[in-house]
């Protein structure tokens, strides 16, 4: 993704979570836990890049994550090169 502008991010770039796990919270999960040790080793911003789009996307496609889970999480658009790939960010601070 190109940069937004010129913030230190740290980012997160994928989720992996097996089929037998999904649906289950896991992702939200990660996503709190990747966001607390972020915040702990002092990063400032937070970066995902998730999927939006009316429907559900194919389960090859949502290892990037569903922007759905990022605005859970307190993550807020700050900008959109794709149409359905917004970047999204949350400020630890």
């Amino acid at each position: 993704m190109e940069a937004v502008d010129e913030q230190p991010v740290w980012s997160v770039i994928c989720f992996v979570v097996p089929s037998e796990s999904r649906g289950q919270g896991v992702a939200q999960a990660l996503l709190k836990a990747v966001v607390a040790y972020a915040k702990k080793k002092g990063a400032k911003i937070v970066e995902a890049y998730p999927i939006d789009k009316p429907t559900r996307s194919s389960d090859g496609f949502m290892w990037f994550s569903a922007k759905s889970m990022c605005d859970k999480a307190g993550f807020e658009e700050v900008a959109r090169h794709n149409p359905q790939r917004p970047i999204v960010r949350l400020k630890t601070d």
